[in-house]
């Protein structure tokens, strides 16, 4: 299955050696992975991006001068199809959620087992993001409450009442996809709960974010929170 899938390109940031020699480990001793880079902050990563620019990169968020989001933020702005994930120590919602917004495709937190790393790396790498419930939750406050109090929109009705806006709607298969992810499932752990191949998931994905008119996981349970798809 390997032989038939491209190497993924990745670059680590990490400013603590102990931890970036662990994260290399990893990575090296997976199958498809391919490490092209290392930086101890996000200054050299984005020197580094200059000359080459790998499929993923693997960042801490809580990096020394320039911030990991800081550094999302230009990476999504100077190099677009560059994917973003997140590694950050403690489960700060409102750090993470900053980094989403500012093009991060997901993030995991230090101390994951390896193979949830390199599941996550993939999932990203696939066009996927790894969003986990609490994310999900933020990322509906974030519509609710709008940050201008002058631009207050009026309440959203109750879960189930409201309707639904895509011009094509969702199959239940859809739906049912839509809340996995929304609880923080990859594209394999949701295929596993249907019995169906990643594939087959992803196929669906698509389709989704065709309809929703988003381009990628997160920017799909958004909609689907917003419009009342779904609920977390």
């Amino acid at each position: 299955m390997n032989g038939a899938s491209p190497t993924i390109k990745v670059m680590v940031v990490e400013d603590q050696p102990p931890v970036l020699k662990n994260q290399l480990k990893i990575l090296q001793e997976a199958p498809g992975i391919e490490v092209i880079g290392t930086a101890l902050s996000g200054e050299a990563a984005l020197t580094s991006l200059t000359r080459q620019q790998p499929d993923v990169l693997l960042q801490d968020l809580g990096l020394p001068r320039m911030s990991g989001i800081d550094v999302t933020r230009e990476v999504k702005r100077r190099w677009p199809k560059v994917e973003v994930l997140i590694f950050t120590i403690f489960d700060e919602e409102e750090k993470v959620l900053d980094a989403v917004k500012a093009g991060a495709s997901g993030y995991l937190l230090k101390g994951a087992a390896g193979d949830k790393v390199i599941e996550a790396i993939r999932e990203v790498h696939a066009g996927g993001s790894v969003i986990q419930p609490n994310l999900a939750r933020s990322l509906l406050r974030h519509f609710r409450v709008p940050e201008d109090p002058r631009t207050l929109l009026p309440a959203a009705p109750p879960y189930g009442m409201r309707e639904q806006t895509p011009a094509r709607p969702l199959t239940e298969r859809e739906v049912e996809i839509l809340r996995l992810i929304a609880k923080g499932l990859s594209n394999g752990e949701a295929a596993g709960v249907l019995g169906v191949s990643r594939a087959t998931v992803r196929t669906h994905l698509e389709h989704i974010y065709a309809k929703l008119e988003v381009t990628n996981r997160v920017e799909a349970v958004t909609e689907g929170l917003r419009i009342g798809l779904i609920d977390v």
